[in-house]
Protein backbone atom coordinates (compact mmCIF):
# COMPACT_ATOMS: atom_id res chain seq x y z
CA UNK A 1 0.00 0.00 0.00
CA UNK A 2 1.27 3.51 -0.91
CA UNK A 3 1.51 6.12 2.12
CA UNK A 4 -1.08 8.35 2.69
CA UNK A 5 -0.06 11.00 1.46
CA UNK A 6 0.52 9.72 -2.08
CA UNK A 7 -3.12 7.86 -1.41
CA UNK A 8 -4.75 11.11 -1.07
CA UNK A 9 -3.07 13.27 -4.11
CA UNK A 10 -3.60 10.57 -6.54
CA UNK A 11 -7.41 10.27 -4.83
CA UNK A 12 -7.98 14.40 -5.34
CA UNK A 13 -6.21 14.38 -8.55
CA UNK A 14 -8.34 11.42 -9.64
CA UNK A 15 -12.01 12.96 -8.18
CA UNK A 16 -11.56 16.47 -6.87
CA UNK A 17 -10.15 18.14 -3.72
CA UNK A 18 -13.49 17.80 -1.34
CA UNK A 19 -14.26 16.24 1.68
CA UNK A 20 -17.26 14.96 2.16
CA UNK A 21 -19.07 15.26 5.97
CA UNK A 22 -21.35 12.55 7.55
CA UNK A 23 -22.42 14.37 10.56
CA UNK A 24 -25.80 12.48 11.56
CA UNK A 25 -26.71 15.09 14.61
CA UNK A 26 -30.75 14.04 15.68
CA UNK A 27 -32.25 17.65 13.64
CA UNK A 28 -30.54 16.17 10.72
CA UNK A 29 -32.29 12.57 11.00
CA UNK A 30 -35.47 14.70 11.82
CA UNK A 31 -35.11 16.40 8.92
CA UNK A 32 -34.71 13.10 6.71
CA UNK A 33 -37.49 11.94 8.41
CA UNK A 34 -35.24 9.33 10.15
CA UNK A 35 -35.85 8.32 14.03
CA UNK A 36 -32.70 9.47 16.34
CA UNK A 37 -31.90 5.67 17.20
CA UNK A 38 -29.27 3.01 15.39
CA UNK A 39 -31.83 2.12 13.25
CA UNK A 40 -31.64 6.08 11.75
CA UNK A 41 -28.24 5.86 12.01
CA UNK A 42 -27.55 3.12 9.96
CA UNK A 43 -29.82 4.14 7.38
CA UNK A 44 -28.66 7.68 7.05
CA UNK A 45 -25.37 6.53 6.99
CA UNK A 46 -26.10 3.62 4.08
CA UNK A 47 -27.71 6.80 2.33
CA UNK A 48 -24.34 8.74 2.56
CA UNK A 49 -22.29 6.00 1.45
CA UNK A 50 -24.08 5.78 -1.91
CA UNK A 51 -24.13 9.36 -2.39
CA UNK A 52 -20.47 10.03 -1.98
CA UNK A 53 -19.04 6.87 -3.86
CA UNK A 54 -16.82 8.18 -6.47
CA UNK A 55 -15.73 11.18 -4.68
CA UNK A 56 -12.62 11.44 -2.76
CA UNK A 57 -12.39 11.45 0.85
CA UNK A 58 -14.85 10.92 3.20
CA UNK A 59 -15.42 12.05 7.13
CA UNK A 60 -17.37 10.72 9.50
CA UNK A 61 -18.48 12.43 12.63
CA UNK A 62 -17.64 9.73 15.33
CA UNK A 63 -19.27 11.55 18.15
CA UNK A 64 -22.50 11.39 16.20
CA UNK A 65 -22.43 7.32 16.23
CA UNK A 66 -20.65 7.08 19.88
CA UNK A 67 -23.89 8.89 21.00
CA UNK A 68 -25.73 5.41 20.46
CA UNK A 69 -22.98 3.36 22.25
CA UNK A 70 -21.93 -0.27 20.78
CA UNK A 71 -24.89 -0.41 18.43
CA UNK A 72 -23.41 3.18 16.80
CA UNK A 73 -19.75 1.85 16.78
CA UNK A 74 -21.44 -1.31 15.14
CA UNK A 75 -22.97 0.95 12.51
CA UNK A 76 -19.66 3.25 12.56
CA UNK A 77 -17.57 -0.06 11.50
CA UNK A 78 -20.44 -0.94 8.77
CA UNK A 79 -20.15 2.41 7.17
CA UNK A 80 -16.03 2.72 7.29
CA UNK A 81 -16.17 -0.82 5.77
CA UNK A 82 -18.59 0.21 2.99
CA UNK A 83 -16.91 3.57 1.53
CA UNK A 84 -13.39 1.68 1.92
CA UNK A 85 -14.96 -0.94 0.04
CA UNK A 86 -16.31 1.55 -2.61
CA UNK A 87 -12.92 3.14 -3.14
CA UNK A 88 -13.29 6.49 -0.69
CA UNK A 89 -10.29 7.36 1.73
CA UNK A 90 -12.32 7.51 5.39
CA UNK A 91 -11.02 10.28 8.03
CA UNK A 92 -12.23 9.56 10.85
CA UNK A 93 -13.07 12.73 12.70
CA UNK A 94 -12.51 11.37 16.12
CA UNK A 95 -10.12 14.52 17.39
CA UNK A 96 -8.47 11.76 20.29
CA UNK A 97 -5.35 13.69 22.51
CA UNK A 98 -3.88 11.90 25.10
CA UNK A 99 -0.50 10.43 26.56
CA UNK A 100 1.67 7.33 26.39
CA UNK A 101 0.16 3.94 26.16
CA UNK A 102 -3.60 5.65 26.23
CA UNK A 103 -2.95 7.54 23.23
CA UNK A 104 -1.02 4.19 21.63
CA UNK A 105 -4.45 2.53 22.57
CA UNK A 106 -6.45 5.05 20.40
CA UNK A 107 -3.93 4.32 17.34
CA UNK A 108 -4.39 0.96 17.27
CA UNK A 109 -7.88 1.40 17.42
CA UNK A 110 -8.12 3.84 14.52
CA UNK A 111 -5.41 3.55 12.57
CA UNK A 112 -3.76 -0.21 12.63
CA UNK A 113 -5.72 -3.48 11.55
CA UNK A 114 -9.23 -3.34 13.79
CA UNK A 115 -12.74 -2.71 12.71
CA UNK A 116 -12.48 0.86 12.78
CA UNK A 117 -9.33 1.51 11.26
CA UNK A 118 -9.37 3.85 8.98
CA UNK A 119 -7.14 5.76 6.42
CA UNK A 120 -6.39 9.31 8.97
CA UNK A 121 -7.65 10.11 11.80
CA UNK A 122 -8.13 13.61 13.38
CA UNK A 123 -6.05 14.35 16.40
CA UNK A 124 -5.62 17.33 19.24
CA UNK A 125 -2.35 18.46 19.79
CA UNK A 126 -2.49 20.54 22.39
CA UNK A 127 -1.04 18.13 25.23
CA UNK A 128 2.09 18.45 23.55
CA UNK A 129 2.47 17.85 19.73
CA UNK A 130 5.12 15.15 21.14
CA UNK A 131 2.11 13.18 22.93
CA UNK A 132 1.11 12.07 19.33
CA UNK A 133 3.84 10.22 18.80
CA UNK A 134 2.20 7.00 19.11
CA UNK A 135 -0.36 8.08 16.59
CA UNK A 136 2.66 9.06 14.05
CA UNK A 137 3.90 5.84 14.48
CA UNK A 138 1.41 3.61 14.11
CA UNK A 139 -0.28 6.07 11.12
CA UNK A 140 3.32 5.42 9.60
CA UNK A 141 3.38 1.65 10.20
CA UNK A 142 0.00 1.22 7.92
CA UNK A 143 0.60 3.62 5.57
CA UNK A 144 -1.87 5.81 7.03
CA UNK A 145 -2.51 9.21 7.69
CA UNK A 146 -3.30 12.01 11.32
CA UNK A 147 -4.82 15.73 10.80
CA UNK A 148 -3.63 17.79 13.93
CA UNK A 149 -5.97 20.82 14.81
CA UNK A 150 -3.85 23.69 14.42
CA UNK A 151 -6.39 26.74 13.97
CA UNK A 152 -10.11 25.92 14.44
CA UNK A 153 -12.78 28.28 13.72
CA UNK A 154 -14.56 27.70 17.30
CA UNK A 155 -14.42 31.36 18.72
CA UNK A 156 -12.61 29.62 21.88
CA UNK A 157 -9.70 28.18 19.57
CA UNK A 158 -7.84 31.48 19.63
CA UNK A 159 -7.79 31.43 23.33
CA UNK A 160 -4.92 29.06 23.12
CA UNK A 161 -4.05 28.65 19.24
CA UNK A 162 -3.20 32.02 19.33
CA UNK A 163 -0.75 32.25 22.02
CA UNK A 164 2.32 33.67 21.20
CA UNK A 165 5.27 31.16 22.13
CA UNK A 166 8.53 32.75 23.41
CA UNK A 167 9.88 32.75 19.99
CA UNK A 168 6.94 35.01 18.44
CA UNK A 169 5.17 32.12 16.80
CA UNK A 170 1.26 31.12 18.09
CA UNK A 171 0.95 28.00 19.36
CA UNK A 172 -1.16 27.26 16.20
CA UNK A 173 2.01 28.09 13.90
CA UNK A 174 4.06 25.71 15.66
CA UNK A 175 2.12 22.80 15.55
CA UNK A 176 1.83 23.89 11.86
CA UNK A 177 5.93 23.71 12.35
CA UNK A 178 5.99 20.44 14.16
CA UNK A 179 3.73 19.14 11.56
CA UNK A 180 6.50 19.91 8.82
CA UNK A 181 9.34 18.57 10.51
CA UNK A 182 7.43 14.68 10.06
CA UNK A 183 6.79 15.57 7.14
CA UNK A 184 10.26 16.10 5.82
CA UNK A 185 10.93 12.45 6.69
CA UNK A 186 7.72 11.48 5.88
CA UNK A 187 5.99 13.39 3.23
CA UNK A 188 2.09 13.74 4.01
CA UNK A 189 2.08 11.93 7.02
CA UNK A 190 1.03 14.44 8.76
CA UNK A 191 -1.99 17.48 7.86
CA UNK A 192 -3.05 20.30 9.67
CA UNK A 193 -6.70 21.82 10.12
CA UNK A 194 -7.15 25.58 9.56
CA UNK A 195 -10.81 26.75 9.76
CA UNK A 196 -12.17 28.48 6.74
CA UNK A 197 -13.58 31.24 8.16
CA UNK A 198 -10.28 32.87 10.23
CA UNK A 199 -9.14 35.81 9.58
CA UNK A 200 -5.66 35.12 10.64
CA UNK A 201 -4.39 31.65 9.87
CA UNK A 202 -1.05 30.39 10.23
CA UNK A 203 1.54 29.44 7.55
CA UNK A 204 1.17 26.04 5.69
CA UNK A 205 3.51 26.95 2.92
CA UNK A 206 6.15 24.42 3.98
CA UNK A 207 4.32 21.86 5.60
CA UNK A 208 4.92 19.27 2.64
CA UNK A 209 1.15 18.24 3.93
CA UNK A 210 -2.86 18.21 3.04
CA UNK A 211 -4.67 21.45 5.29
CA UNK A 212 -8.10 20.08 5.87
CA UNK A 213 -9.79 23.19 5.96
CA UNK A 214 -13.79 22.60 8.02
CA UNK A 215 -16.43 25.67 7.46
CA UNK A 216 -17.32 25.78 4.27
CA UNK A 217 -20.59 26.38 2.85
CA UNK A 218 -23.17 26.68 5.76
CA UNK A 219 -20.78 28.24 8.22
CA UNK A 220 -19.57 31.05 6.10
CA UNK A 221 -16.85 30.07 4.41
CA UNK A 222 -16.56 30.82 0.64
CA UNK A 223 -15.00 28.77 -1.94
CA UNK A 224 -13.70 31.69 -4.13
CA UNK A 225 -12.15 32.62 -1.00
CA UNK A 226 -9.83 29.65 -0.17
CA UNK A 227 -7.37 29.70 -3.08
CA UNK A 228 -3.28 30.23 -1.32
CA UNK A 229 -5.14 30.06 2.19
CA UNK A 230 -1.89 30.55 4.52
CA UNK A 231 0.44 30.29 1.53
CA UNK A 232 -0.92 27.09 0.64
CA UNK A 233 0.54 24.89 -2.83
CA UNK A 234 -1.67 23.68 -5.72
CA UNK A 235 -3.35 21.24 -4.53
CA UNK A 236 -2.59 21.26 -0.83
CA UNK A 237 -6.22 21.85 0.36
CA UNK A 238 -8.84 19.75 1.42
CA UNK A 239 -12.39 21.75 1.64
CA UNK A 240 -14.41 19.89 4.27
CA UNK A 241 -18.47 20.19 4.15
CA UNK A 242 -20.86 18.73 5.54
CA UNK A 243 -24.07 20.49 6.19
CA UNK A 244 -24.25 22.28 2.86
CA UNK A 245 -24.42 18.70 1.04
CA UNK A 246 -26.58 17.00 4.28
CA UNK A 247 -29.45 19.59 3.70
CA UNK A 248 -29.78 18.34 -0.02
CA UNK A 249 -31.07 14.70 1.51
CA UNK A 250 -32.52 12.27 1.71
CA UNK A 251 -32.89 12.07 -1.88
CA UNK A 252 -29.37 10.68 -2.79
CA UNK A 253 -29.37 11.84 -6.36
CA UNK A 254 -29.86 15.21 -4.47
CA UNK A 255 -26.84 14.84 -2.50
CA UNK A 256 -24.88 13.84 -4.80
CA UNK A 257 -25.76 16.92 -7.05
CA UNK A 258 -25.11 19.01 -4.11
CA UNK A 259 -21.57 17.43 -3.64
CA UNK A 260 -20.66 17.57 -7.10
CA UNK A 261 -21.41 21.63 -7.35
CA UNK A 262 -19.41 22.15 -4.42
CA UNK A 263 -16.05 19.95 -6.00
CA UNK A 264 -16.91 21.96 -9.14
CA UNK A 265 -16.19 24.97 -7.45
CA UNK A 266 -13.42 24.39 -5.57
CA UNK A 267 -11.81 22.59 -8.36
CA UNK A 268 -9.50 25.54 -9.20
CA UNK A 269 -7.37 24.62 -5.63
CA UNK A 270 -6.17 20.95 -7.26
Amino acid sequence: MAGFGARLTQAVAARGPLCLGIDPHPELLAAWGLPSNPDGLAAFSAICVEAYAGFAVVKPQVAFFESYGAAGYAVLERTIADLRAAGVLVLADAKRGDIGTTMAAYAAAWLADGPLASDAVTASPYLGFGSLQPLLDTAEGHDRGVFVLAATSNPEGASVQAVRRPDGRTLAQGMVDAAAEVNARAPGLVGVVVGATLTEVPDVSALAGPVLVPGVGAQGGRPADLAGLGGARSGQLLPAVSREVLRAGPDVAAIRAAAERLRDAVAHLA
